[in-house]
Order: C-alpha cells, then sequence, then structure tokens
C-alpha cells in the first residue's frame, strides 16, 4: 500500500509541476549538453487591435474595431436583385459590428450578418486600386459560422475597376468582380470557391473560370463555431495557394486547373461536318446466308405442365381455399343502397387445414425442354464495317493564346453579396496585400490570438500533461520508471497476497481440528468416506437382505445408521450403512 501511494504521489506532484511550468512566464530544460530548450507560454491571452509596420504595402486591412471608422468607409447596398419576386429582390439584410458571442477576445468586433433568407450586400473601397503586375495578390480573412450553416455562402469579391461597380450602393449578383474567394455550402456539397473573370484577349469578353475542388473535405468549418482564417495567394508565374488556417488546402496553375481552361484548344470538330447516309458503323450484322433449322419450333411455350406430377391423396376438390366468416356481422349503419350488397370477408377454410390442398388441383409448371425461342441468325463480322464516325478536326476560330492569366482586371473594392439560410455570419480582419510577411503579422495579432485562447480554455490537466511530455519526449523514459515498475511490483504483490491467503486458510482449518465439534469441513471428509466405502457396504447389505434382515438403527452413540439405496440389481431392499467414526 505504501507503494501504491508513493506511485500516485509522484504521478501527482509531475502533472502538478508540468502545470505550474506552463503558467510561468518560461521553461528550461538542459536536454543535453549543448542546447537548451525553452517553452513560452502566456497566462492570458490580451488583445490589441492590430497594426501594421511601417511601410508596409497594404491595400485594404480593416479589422472592424472602429465602429465610427467602419460607418465611413463601408456602404450597404440599396439595390434590387433582377428576375425575382418583389417581396426578396431588396438587398435588405442587416450588418452589424459586435464581438464574437463564443470566447470573444477583450475589445475585439467583428462584421455580422444578421439577418437569413435575405439578399444582404456590403462593400468598401480599397486603399488604392490592386494593378496585377509584378507583384502577388494575398486576399486573407476571418469567419465564424456562429449558428452553423445550412445553406448559403461566406466569401467575398474583389470587385472589377468598371463603370458598373463605380457606385457601391449598387452592389448586386450582376456587378462585375475579378475574383470570387471563400465557403459556400449547400446540404453535403461543401466548397471553398476561387473563381476569377478571365478576358478574351481576341474579343474582350469576361467568362467564369472556377479552380478544381480541394481533396480534402472541407465541412468544419461550417459546423464547430469557432474562427478559421482563409488565405488566398495569387502570384506572377500564374501559380495559386488556397490555405485555411495557415494550411495549404488547395494550389496549382491558373493555366491547367481551371473550368474551362483559360485558353481554348487549336482545333475543333468542324460544325459543318455531317455523317454520311451510307456510313456503316455496325462491328457486327447477321449471318445472311444463315437458315432457321427446320426442327426449330419458335411456338413451343417456355413452361410446360409436369407430365410426372401426380394430385396428392386427400386433396380436396369440392372446397375453396377461402370461405365467408361464418362469425361476421353487417355493420349496423350498413346502407345496401349505397354500400351495396353487404357480404362477409373472407377467411381460410378450416376444412383445409388438414388437407394436402383445396380446390382445383393443376400440375405444377417446370421448364420445357423443348424450347427455343425466337429463332435469330447469328452474328459475323461486317464486311463494310467503316468505324466510329467522327466529324472533322478544324482550327479552332476562336483560338488565343494567354500566357499571363495572372494580369486580370484591375481591383478596386471588397464586397459581401450573400444569399443564406443561417444568421450570424461573422467576418473579422479582411486583409488584401503583396507582401506574405504581412498577411502572416497580421494574422499573429489577430487569428492567431483567437486560436491560442480557445486551445487554452480546453486544454485540461491531462492534455497540458501530455503536451508538455510531446514537447520533451525523454520524460517517457522517466514515466516508465516512476509509474511503470511500480505497476509492475503492485501486480506482483497482488498475485503474493492470493498465496498467502491461502495458507492462512490452510492454518485456520488445522486449528479448528482441535474440536470435536461439527464444521463444515466434516461434512465434506463424510462425503468422501461414504464414496469409499459405498462398495464395501452394498456388498454387506446384500448379504444381509438374504438372511432376511432389514431395516436397522444402531444404540452405538458413536454411529448413526443411514438408509440409502443399495445400488445393486433385483429385489433387494435398502440396506443400512454404518459411519465411520470420526477420527480426533
Amino acid at each position: 500500500m505504501r507503494l501504491i501511494g508513493l506511485t500516485c504521489l509522484l504521478f501527482l506532484c509531475g502533472v502538478a509541476l508540468v502545470k505550474c511550468n506552463d503558467g510561468e512566464a518560461s521553461v528550461e530544460v538542459d536536454d543535453s549538453d549543448e542546447a537548451e530548450a525553452v517553452v513560452e507560454t502566456v497566462d492570458d491571452v490580451d488583445y490589441v487591435t492590430p497594426t501594421l509596420p511601417p511601410g508596409s504595402s497594404v491595400y485594404m486591412a480593416e479589422h472592424f474595431d472602429d465602429p465610427a471608422s467602419f460607418n465611413r468607409k463601408w456602404v450597404k447596398s440599396e439595390a434590387k436583385k433582377e428576375g425575382i419576386d418583389e417581396d426578396i429582390a431588396k438587398y435588405d439584410g442587416v450588418w452589424q459590428i459586435e464581438p464574437a458571442e463564443r470566447d470573444p477576445l477583450k475589445g475585439d468586433l467583428g462584421l455580422v450578418l444578421k439577418s437569413k433568407a435575405k439578399h444582404s450586400a456590403i462593400s468598401a473601397k480599397l486603399d488604392r486600386p490592386f494593378v496585377f503586375r509584378d507583384k502577388p495578390l494575398i486576399v486573407q480573412y476571418e469567419v465564424i459560422h456562429q449558428n452553423g450553416q445550412e445553406c448559403g455562402g461566406a466569401y467575398l469579391k474583389l470587385l472589377s475597376e468598371d463603370k458598373q461597380s463605380a457606385d457601391l450602393r449598387k452592389l448586386h449578383d450582376k456587378t462585375p468582380y475579378t475574383i470570387m474567394f471563400g465557403p459556400d455550402k449547400c446540404g453535403n456539397d461543401y466548397k471553398l470557391h476561387f473563381i476569377f473573370r478571365h478576358k478574351n484577349p481576341v474579343n474582350g469578353t469576361l467568362t467564369e473560370k472556377h479552380c478544381k475542388k480541394p481533396k480534402e473535405r472541407l465541412d468544419e468549418p461550417f459546423t464547430d463555431k469557432t474562427p478559421h482564417l482563409y488565405t488566398l495567394i495569387v502570384k506572377p508565374d500564374n501559380s495559386f495557394q488556397v490555405l485555411l488556417d495557415h494550411k495549404v488546402v488547395n494550389e496549382g496553375s491558373l493555366l491547367e486547373d481551371f473550368t474551362p481552361p483559360v485558353n481554348p484548344p487549336q482545333e475543333i470538330d468542324d460544325p459543318n461536318d455531317v455523317k454520311p447516309k451510307d456510313w456503316d458503323e455496325r462491328e457486327k450484322i447477321p449471318d445472311a446466308e444463315a437458315r432457321k433449322p427446320e426442327d426449330w419450333d419458335e411456338d413451343a411455350p417456355q413452361f410446360i405442365p409436369d407430365p410426372s406430377a401426380s394430385k396428392p391423396d386427400g386433396w380436396l376438390d369440392d372446397e375453396p381455399e377461402n370461405i365467408p366468416d361464418p362469425t361476421a356481422e353487417k355493420p349496423s349503419d350498413w346502407d345496401e343502397e349505397m354500400d351495396g350488397e353487404w357480404e362477409a370477408p373472407l377467411v381460410p377454410n378450416p376444412a383445409c387445414e388438414e388437407a394436402p390442398g383445396c380446390g382445383e388441383w393443376k400440375a405444377p409448371d417446370i421448364v420445357n425442354p423443348e424450347f427455343k425461342g425466337k429463332w435469330r441468325a447469328p452474328m459475323i463480322d461486317n464486311p463494310n464495317y467503316q468505324g466510329k464516325w467522327s466529324p472533322r478536326r478544324i482550327p479552332n476560330p476562336d483560338y488565343f493564346e494567354d500566357k499571363h492569366p495572372y494580369k486580370m482586371t484591375t481591383i478596386f473594392a471588397v464586397g459581401f453579396e450573400l444569399w443564406t439560410m443561417s444568421n450570424q455570419i461573422l467576418f473579422d480582419n479582411v486583409l488584401i496585400t503583396d507582401d506574405p510577411a504581412v498577411a502572416t503579422n497580421w494574422a499573429a495579432q489577430t487569428f492567431d490570438l483567437k486560436r491560442r485562447k480557445i486551445e487554452k480554455e480546453a486544454e485540461s490537466v491531462v492534455t497540458a500533461f501530455f503536451r508538455y511530455t510531446n514537447e520533451h519526449p525523454w520524460l517517457w523514459a522517466v514515466y516508465v520508471v516512476v509509474i511503470g515498475l511500480p505497476i509492475v511490483l503492485v501486480v506482483f504483490l497482488c498475485c503474493s497476497g492470493s498465496s498467502s491467503q491461502e495458507k492462512e486458510e490452510i492454518a485456520r482449518r488445522a486449528e479448528a481440528k482441535k474440536t470435536d465439534a461439527l464444521l463444515p469441513d466434516d461434512e465434506m471428509e463424510e462425503m468422501v468416506d461414504e464414496t469409499e466405502g459405498k462398495e464395501e457396504d452394498t456388498a454387506e447389505t446384500t448379504q444381509e437382505s438374504k438372511k432376511g434382515g432389514g431395516s436397522q438403527k444402531s444404540n452405538d452413540s458413536e454411529e448413526e445408521v443411514v438408509e440409502e439405496p443399495s445400488g445393486g440389481s433385483g429385489d433387494a431392499p435398502p440396506s443400512p450403512r454404518k459411519r465411520r467414526p470420526r477420527k480426533d
């Protein structure tokens, strides 16, 4: 017991030591003679409105922490969507600046879409337009689906510099945009959009290009109600990356990984080419020289009655399988004029229960051995086969080659234009830059703090213990010695304890033999004695029975007569058996 207590004490001390170290400013571990591992932790997560380093190349950095600045900069749409009912056409969704519902950082506010089942749109101009030249475009923002998501989007649109986009109060679904990026969901279809509008260099038309889907299923951000960070990086070399919470979930090339492709094919099918009427595409044809055999009977039925079957004995030909229920009575509200003549419902005929069958007997059907079906000529290779026809290929009159699809239409504003069946969607920390370091620093001041707080609050003593151990793997060896070895010793002592109990039981029985009182173990000895003397008693009893002896009792105070069956054969009566005197 002392060993068990010592083991538990060592374990709890180790946990407490880890937890105490986790709350200090730093913990130093001398893992080798040459290096020291320093683990820094924070007691609490302090949020300060994010700032940008001097000289940062930023086109928009919106943290939503200043409601007055938000009201000056962001514009709510007053447009109406075309082609739908007047009742739902207006963009009248409600937007508010407020903190997150769960685990908010003190002083951190976000843009919240309060409405559902409504068209909602809001936008703001960039500090300066982004022109696609020789620097990457980096778009980054946070989303929290505070009530989950049934059906709807949480994506943003980078609005194109265009006359139709100049008035942000008229933002609607047809407003020209350059890039659409962000999460979208309906039913079991989870998406992370990256769509860009490509301008045809030949005729100037714009076409949407949709990125391939990520390989991973991205459903967690729609259901866990926690902050998630979405990042898009588009580089001048036509490559792109999509990141979710700093993890790359999709990447590729603007030239190769979009549908439809940026560049059309060089050749297309000739739309004026028509298949000739005499073109034969049949690989096999019926043999024209084949003839139906004379003994082929096309009219033979597929099934015939079994000629070897016979009606079972006792078959009741005159009895129907079902009869009117004799116990049924016509309902009192039955109207024969309206309901017709009443008839009792049918029930199984009780006369048929014991018989093999009732009614007209018919032999069961079997497959007709003469059945062959309709005759058809065998198929042979078509000597006139010309292959599958396809139109001839001609040069594509609309062909062009754009080697630089990165050079998209200039962006001048950011907007959320959404329809959703879930409300309370929070957007925060929208950033547009051309410097990856700026995006990393911005996330460190915002999103990373939120995740750290969530993880810290969810962390228990056990998880802290294992986290600290994983950071210092050498501790596993200590646990094996401090915890594993005592466990082995405890098991060993438990097994040894069982042996000691057996020895104590033997000693107790020996001590009990010092008294003449009848004990439970005596009964067991009596059973053994009875088994050993059964054969002798049976022989004696048989002889006494032949002499006419019956049941008798002994006057000996130390013997008790017990009547038992002799176990012999014949008519011998039961005989008494003397109990052996118990030895002290």
